[in-house]
């Protein structure tokens, strides 16, 4: 009698069990990023040690509009979609641009940013004024991005010097060892307010456009990520985020 007891609360108690433990909903929404690319993402806040941005403002939303916790994981740019494809972030939020390239391995929310690239050099640099004159020279990028691919069509891969940060590839150029850096155009002239030893200059580079990276096969999480960022643009918020961060 006993055995048939104890062999009843096992099959009661397995259910819930499993109810309190795999089958538990997620309470966070884990927001990957690469916080050395201001005015998007970047270390500060009231501690000086917090990630804030322009993009860190869009994901709060998203979380608050899918009822979880946002929490942010720093990593290096290069390694968001892999972080992607292995489930250990639910979205990159990056000042990432939508490439054909990229949409292969994860799908993208709306556009939400229009940028484009632009070129940083040293202050008394009058040699490079056009695209015809990046032609053979030596550029730092971040390792990664788009214009570390831009980079590829003016000169030789060898030379190239890519980082994980954009801050390191500002800081290159800096210490005279490359001649020029090919970044976004707003983190670099958020870089160049800090060093008046350097200047932007625009070239005729096509624009480029962020999206919200997602794993592919989440729709339910792309659909949240679409209605907020047009929910942020309909009642102003969104342009209150540009004055606030970027203009």
């Amino acid at each position: 009698m006993k055995k048939i007891t104890a062999l009843v609360l096992t099959v009661v108690l397995l259910p819930l069990a499993l109810t309190a433990g795999g089958s538990k909903e997620k309470t966070t929404l884990v927001m990957g990023t690469n916080a050395a690319f201001p005015p998007f993402e970047y270390i500060g806040g009231a501690t000086g040690n917090e990630v804030v941005g322009f993009d860190v403002e869009i994901a709060k939303a998203i979380a608050a509009k899918a009822g979880k916790t946002l929490k942010i994981e720093d990593m290096e740019f290069d390694s968001l979609l892999t972080a992607l494809q292995a489930s250990k972030i639910d979205m990159a939020i990056a000042g990432m641009t939508i490439t054909a390239k990229r949409k292969e391995s994860v799908d993208f929310s709306d556009p939400y940013y229009e940028a484009t690239q632009a070129v940083i050099l040293k202050a008394e640099n009058t040699a490079i004024r056009n695209l015809d004159d990046l032609k053979g020279k030596k550029i730092s990028v971040q390792l990664g991005t788009t214009g570390n691919e831009i980079s590829k069509k003016y000169t030789k891969d060898e030379a190239i010097v890519a980082f994980n940060t954009g801050f390191e590839a500002v800081m290159e150029l800096k210490k005279n060892r490359v001649d020029c850096v090919i970044i976004d155009e707003q983190p670099a002239q958020n870089f160049v307010k800090k060093n008046p030893d350097l200047k932007v200059v625009k070239m005729n580079f096509d624009p480029e456009f962020y999206g919200i990276a997602v794993k592919k096969g989440n729709p339910a999480l792309l659909s949240i990520i679409n209605a907020t960022l047009a929910e942020l643009k309909s009642s102003g918020r969104y342009d209150a985020l540009v004055t606030e961060y970027i203009k």
